[in-house]
């Protein structure tokens, strides 16, 4: 496929186009910075800028393009990364504004341009735990789609308008917009650096809800998703299929999670932020977990 990738040059976006261009996809960074992964091809823009998004969706993506005398050559599908990535890099406002605009910016563009498949990246803060002034239990355990989305903080504010303004661009066109709730997104050479301390003290992923995804398997996420059309509009959660701590799922609950209800029966490391949903639609199949990857 050819495909526009914004925020290409973030860290989710770097593992995730690098991923494509390995399944043989043409990938066009369009991000403010350039991205030195291998093989992926760039533009400079801004997401806030209509003009610019509208522009980057009819462009050629690099000089071969030109060869054939037909034209620019459309998209087969967007990926929509860019956003502030986090409250506290800017002001809340600014962070709002930039990720909701951009959003509205991207979608627009794309679909005016005759894309039928935009992937974007929604989070896991969107159900109101991760940023939250103070301890915020789920509602329930695991954490499905289903679950509440009424979160505090700006950035994850920015995250449940993206979700309602990509519906409605979907009821619109009737293209396949697919949301993608990603949770804290580990590198391989994290593994080493981080998760050593999780062992003895596991409250420190309480407010990702004990999850985490690996990059490379965000890529292979993203390509699912690719590969996966009409179910029109959806959203997915994003995670590996077991926890990031070292102890039982069991134990945590007891711990961290008395009280809170529990919809069935779990695993004993399986995750609490469940991806059933993207397997079931999508033949999602994480590969990457933390244990492997730390006595590796």
């Amino acid at each position: 496929m050819r495909i526009l990738f914004t925020g290409g040059s973030g860290k989710a976006g770097r593992h995730a186009t690098r991923y494509l261009v390995e399944q043989g996809h043409r990938v066009l960074n369009v991000d403010q910075t350039a991205s030195d992964v291998e093989g992926v091809l760039n533009r400079i823009a801004d997401i806030t800028d209509l003009g610019a998004m509208h522009d980057a969706m009819q462009a050629y993506a690099d000089f071969d393009e030109l060869e054939p005398g037909t034209g620019v050559p459309a998209f087969d599908a967007v990926v929509h990364f860019a956003a502030i990535p986090r409250i506290m890099v800017t002001g809340d406002a600014e962070c709002f504004r930039v990720n909701t605009l951009g959003t509205y910016n991207v979608i627009d563009a794309a679909l005016k341009a005759g894309v039928r498949k935009v992937i974007f990246a929604s989070s896991e803060t969107t159900y109101g735990v991760c940023f939250a002034d103070g301890e915020r239990k789920p509602d329930f355990i695991p954490v499905d789609e289903s679950h509440p989305t009424v979160p505090e903080d700006s950035y994850a504010m920015s995250k449940v308008v993206n979700e309602a303004t990509a519906r409605s661009f979907q009821r619109r066109s009737g293209a396949d917009i697919y949301g993608l709730r990603i949770n804290n997104v580990i590198e391989p050479h994290e593994y080493g650096t981080m998760f050593p301390d999780f062992i003895d003290e596991p409250e420190k992923r309480r407010r990702n809800i004990f999850a985490y995804i690996d990059a490379r398997d965000l890529g292979q996420m993203v390509n699912c998703c690719l590969n996966t059309d009409g179910l029109g509009y959806e959203v997915f959660n994003v995670a590996n299929d077991t926890h990031s701590v070292a102890a039982p799922t069991q134990e945590l609950i007891d711990r961290f999670y008395r009280g809170v209800e529990q919809t069935r029966e779990m695993g004993e490391y399986e995750t609490f932020y469940t991806t059933e949903k993207a397997k079931r639609l999508l033949g999602f199949a994480p590969r990457h977990d933390w244990r492997t990857e730390l006595r590796s």
